[in-house]
């Protein structure tokens, strides 16, 4: 097996005079966004009628968020069974057995199994987008896209590439009307639209557009992914928007959509120190890359993952509810009753699903259990806390 990759190895990102610019750029300063740098690109933190509108609107309807920082690659090679073995090599999920038309969540890992990125992998139908996608289909995040194409060039044997998808966009349209409101824009393929479950994909045109569409998201609501040409994108989204159900949401909605969800987000719930099993992520290695399976191991950092699924991990990522109107953020400390060091904050938020503080955080596996009572500090002071179960809001996936 190739040597795993080392992170700290990775080319540094070339600096930027200025941050980049999404196809969608000149349409979210028409809709009023409010442009914030992130992960090194231009993009909408809110719009006009606020965070906690677009908040709301996701739960009620549907929101259209821009995610074209995102990272789009295609591995190619001489077909799929070779791809994905190779990319298995990498990853701990069952990628051999994926399904034509379905995705699946897995992540890089570090020879100590830290996560180096959490992605998405697909298999599109052979040929779809005239090959565009390739016979596997990775969405990578947007921070970590050149360190994850360095691990994929270091790790892939010869023969397998990866190349990063630079003309395409990726809208996701969240909420509970999200698929109604797509059919509308695409009635000829609303049948096959209403026919996806959860983490299915197929190919559809969308205002005149080939694209990519999985239904799947990053808010815990029903809702799909679209892979758009970048330069269809906004004729795309201007039709979304044109329907009454759907409204434009920015970074901050997504941020508190997704923690009320209990999804982890890379730099906070996930990095190279952090192991899926730590991270509450063991869902997502399969039985057949465990100890006993067909293809068990494989990937870096499996001896470590076998022995926390085994024996248990040391500290584990929960849930907190605060007992007053307080946020409890990123990076605050915990303390059981006795004043103890039991954790860290990863990330908090006042929510608006739940109209109190909420937030994740690590903590040492016997500080884990749901009903704890413990002490996050802020500003000097400890305010009450109670481990409580993720998520904090119920997901809507359709999963029949």
């Amino acid at each position: 097996m190739t040597a795993a990759f080392d992170p700290a190895q990775a080319p540094a990102p070339t600096p930027a005079a200025e941050p980049q610019r999404t196809p969608l750029h000149a349409l979210h300063q028409r809709l009023g966004g409010k442009i914030v740098p992130f992960a090194g690109w231009a993009l909408p933190v809110s719009y006009p009628e606020g965070q906690v509108a677009e908040h709301r609107h996701a739960r009620a309807a549907a929101a259209l968020f821009d995610v074209s920082h995102m990272g789009q690659v295609r591995l190619d090679g001489p077909g799929f069974e070779a791809v994905a073995a190779a990319l298995e090599t990498l990853v701990p999920a069952d990628v051999l057995g994926l399904p034509v038309g379905k995705q699946r969540y897995s992540q890089f890992t570090t020879a100590e199994a830290g996560v180096v990125d959490d992605l998405m992998i697909a298999r599109p139908p052979e040929g779809a987008l005239g090959g565009v996608l390739g016979p596997v289909f990775l969405v990578v995040n947007a921070a970590n896209a050149d360190t994850d194409l360095a691990l994929l060039q270091a790790g892939l044997p010869a023969g397998i590439t990866a190349t990063r998808l630079q003309d395409r966009a990726l809208l996701a349209l969240q909420g509970p009307e999200a698929v109604a409101a797509l059919a509308r824009v695409a009635p000829g393929a609303a049948d096959t639209l209403n026919a996806l479950r959860f983490m299915e994909g197929a190919v559809v045109e969308l205002a005149g557009a080939a694209c990519w569409v999985v239904r799947s998201g990053y808010t815990g609501e029903d809702g799909v992914e679209i892979s758009v040409p970048a330069g269809q994108a906004v004729a795309l989204a201007e039709a979304l928007l044109a329907d009454a159900a759907v409204k434009p949401a920015g970074l901050g909605a997504r941020d508190t959509l997704r923690l009320e969800a209990g999804l982890c987000l890379h730099g906070h719930e996930l990095d190279t120190s952090i192991t899926p099993i730590e991270a509450g992520l063991a869902w997502s290695i399969p039985k057949v890359r465990r100890a006993g399976g067909a293809r068990a191991g494989g990937y870096p950092g499996a001896a470590v993952v076998e022995a926390q699924l085994r024996e248990g991990p040391a500290r584990r990522r929960i849930g907190l509810m605060a007992q007053e109107r307080v946020p409890v953020r990123d990076g605050a400390a915990l303390h059981d009753a006795a004043g103890r060091p039991v954790g860290r904050v990863c990330s908090g938020t006042l929510s608006p699903g739940v109209a109190q503080p909420i937030a994740m955080a690590y903590v040492e596996a016997a500080a884990a259990a749901e009903g704890t009572a413990l002490f996050a500090q802020v500003r000097g002071r400890g305010v009450p806390v109670t481990v409580s179960p993720l998520p904090f809001v119920p997901h809507r996936y359709r999963r029949v």
